[in-house]
């Protein structure tokens, strides 16, 4: 298959687990509980999940700030945990705190800046020969979705103008919902369904073709150090919504860059709607879906 350097697939290692998903719990609620809807209307809401996810990334770096920015008028945050070396080569892990209009976004994408702030949790006093940047972006929705206002794009630019060494970056895009059901799963191509299995039960590593080095690497480290069934799709940038996320503002600046998915609305039915709720999502495997993404950044030298 054009698309995929082989193998496709990697069955989970008997790791012992190391995500909390009481604390993980706790993330999700400190996104979702807001009194309106975190889209771009309502600037007050996202700069108190701003805050509170400051706040949150303080109890594990004293290297926290707001990369402020602003667009018609209103000021929107990033904000930013370091850990590591400050001068040593980046990589960058990601994920936005916004939503798409009226909705809760429980899995789109509190789900993703809890697996964040679950990392800060588990990344606290680890030695590390590279400086780990864990950024929740504001403005990835519509709108502002495939402009220069998204927060990814204001963050990978001021990394590429300050001439910054970036080793390559993690797009965490909604990574709470999954299924064992049959037929729970769907692909932008049938016949993926013949590689890829029909149940919604894995989590995917999402590259462009000739992504780079660190995407090669990410995708063989994950193989060898995943709790939960992981899937790689490897394809040219315009296929199949592989670009639906921040990760594609750092492909602009020529990084190289990925996205760990549970594959959005390919399984997720309640994608940008008012049914995205945390009720719907399953802590413990998002939980082994961290504690992959953990065990890869620790694993690179």
């Amino acid at each position: 298959m054009i698309f995929q350097n082989y193998p496709a697939s990697s069955q989970p290692k008997p790791f012992e687990r190391l995500s909390d998903t009481a604390n993980i719990k706790r993330c999700l609620e400190l996104v979702v509980n807001t009194s309106k809807p975190r889209w771009f209307r309502n600037v007050d809401v996202l700069d108190t999940v701003a805050n509170r996810i400051q706040s949150d990334f303080l109890r594990y770096s004293n290297r926290v700030s707001f990369q402020n920015f602003n667009i018609q008028g209103s000021e929107y945050r990033n904000v930013i945990a370091s850990f590591g070396p400050e001068n040593a080569e980046r990589i960058i892990v990601g994920a936005h705190y916004d939503v798409c209009g009226e909705q809760g976004g429980a899995d789109d994408n509190a789900s993703g800046v809890a697996g964040i702030l679950e990392l800060a949790r588990l990344l606290k006093d680890r030695p590390l020969g590279y400086r780990i940047d864990l950024v929740a972006y504001s403005t990835e929705e519509p709108p502002f979705f495939g402009t220069k206002n998204m927060g990814s794009y204001v963050h990978a630019k001021s990394l590429f103008d300050e001439k910054i060494p970036v080793l390559g970056m993690v797009s965490l895009e909604m990574i709470g919902y999954y299924s064992h059901e049959e037929n729970s799963q769907r692909y932008p191509v049938g016949i993926l369904k013949m590689f890829y299995g029909d149940k919604g039960n894995f989590i995917t590593i999402v590259q462009k073709s000739f992504g780079g080095k660190f995407a090669r690497v990410y995708k063989r480290l994950a193989f060898d150090h995943n709790s939960l069934p992981t899937k790689s799709f490897n394809a040219p940038s315009f296929f199949g919504g592989i670009n639906l996320s921040d990760h594609m503002n750092y492909w602009k600046f020529g990084y190289s860059a990925i996205m760990i998915t549970n594959t959005s609305f390919y399984r997720n039915h309640n994608y940008h709607k008012t049914t995205d709720q945390l009720s719907t999502l399953d802590i413990n495997s998002m939980a082994l879906a961290i504690d992959g993404v953990y065990r890869t950044l620790v694993a690179f030298k």
